[in-house]
């Protein structure tokens, strides 16, 4: 490993949406890390790599760049989902701590046998589930822990979007093996952020629905989990909402949490932005803060707005940094990305057979 004052070396297998536009740009703004290697075969990828951060190396294979894992610190695995779980254990077997990109694998059993893995050879493996530090969930988070809400009995969440056209590729296959489609797409950012706020699931029922022509995966999914302290969490994911509805619609024995709009950083990062130090980032406007109020819908008026706090995602890979050098905890474990992944699961079977899963 680096020495305990140089950046850790990284290196990022695939340069598509997640290495290109969230990985990259967050390695390369952490003073901790450096991005050493990325590996892609595609030769428009790698020149954009090379453009994007000069004097990156490039490797044409995830085994290309594996066969230096002696001049690597991290390795992030940021290629389609089906290739998850082999690239992450060819790392951990080289020798090398690894972040995955969600979902950590199309399992809960998969997800449990890398996280055996890693611990086996006593290194860090960390899923990247960036949603726990949007400015609307870390809002959220405050705004329970301080009891704004009181005790919070309902918990909706949905990830919407307009995209009545195909835009094709493996997120959109039908076929198993490419774990594709909303409910292991946006569905583990949802689960993962229900999980987080409201503890263990034990029972889950779900709806889900491929209604765009020609489509193959799922692309409008609705779940229902309650979980053991009692609350209930209702969550949707769809390409074919054509009225978004709220972001967050929380309710309390006090008060309820009303949140439209989503967090600006996946917006920032594609139009090419970077967080640099020192800078504000991850900020929204004040007419798309959410109502904390009882009694009157936010829309005419109920309610006291909530400064959102700002968006963070370059903490997730402080976070990682800083369990490399031994000053922190792992931001995200394999074993919560297997729990998730045991709601997901339990959600397809749900949807399939048309009954509630108990877990």
């Amino acid at each position: 490993m680096s020495s305990s004052t140089s950046p850790l070396r990284v290196g990022l297998v695939g340069y598509g949406l997640a290495g290109s536009v969230f990985h990259a740009p967050l390695i390369a703004a952490s003073p901790d890390l450096v991005l050493d290697t990325v590996s892609t075969g595609n030769p428009e990828r790698a020149a954009q790599a090379r453009a994007e951060h000069p004097g990156v190396r490039v490797a044409a294979s995830p085994e290309e760049l594996l066969a230096r894992a002696g001049e690597l610190d991290l390795v992030v695995v940021a290629s389609p989902n089906k290739t998850h779980v082999p690239v992450a254990t060819a790392a951990l077997r080289a020798g090398l701590p690894v972040v995955v990109d969600k979902p950590l694998a199309g399992t809960a059993a998969e997800a449990r046998a890398l996280a055996a893995l890693a611990d086996e050879r006593g290194l860090l493996l960390s899923v990247f589930q960036n949603r726990r530090w949007d400015n609307d969930f870390r809002t959220l988070r405050a705004l329970i822990a301080e009891g704004a809400l009181g005790e919070v009995q309902r918990f909706e969440s949905r990830f919407e979007r307009w995209r009545p056209q195909l835009k094709g590729g493996w997120r959109e296959s039908g076929a198993p093996e490419e774990i594709g489609g909303l409910l292991y797409d946006l569905g583990s950012h949802v689960v993962d952020q229900a999980l987080v706020l409201f503890g263990p699931a034990v029972r889950v029922y779900a709806e889900s629905d491929v209604r765009r022509p020609g489509a193959e995966a799922d692309d409008d999914t609705f779940l229902a989990i309650t979980h053991a302290g009692g609350v209930r969490s209702h969550l949707w994911v769809s390409s074919t909402a054509a009225q978004l509805g709220p972001r967050f619609r929380v309710l309390g024995q006090r008060a309820g949490f009303v949140k439209y709009g989503l967090d600006p950083q996946e917006a920032a990062l594609r139009e090419g932005l970077r967080p640099e130090p020192g800078t504000a980032w991850g900020l929204e406007p004040e007419e798309l803060w959410g109502r904390l109020g009882s009694g009157e819908s936010p829309l005419t008026g109920g309610g006291t707005p909530v400064e959102t706090l700002p968006g963070a995602y370059p903490a997730y890979y402080e976070a990682v940094a800083a369990a490399l050098r031994g000053t922190g905890e792992n931001p995200v474990t394999a074993y919560e990305a297997a729990a998730a992944l045991d709601v997901l699961e339990a959600a397809k079977k749900s949807a399939r057979e048309g009954v509630a899963v108990t877990l």
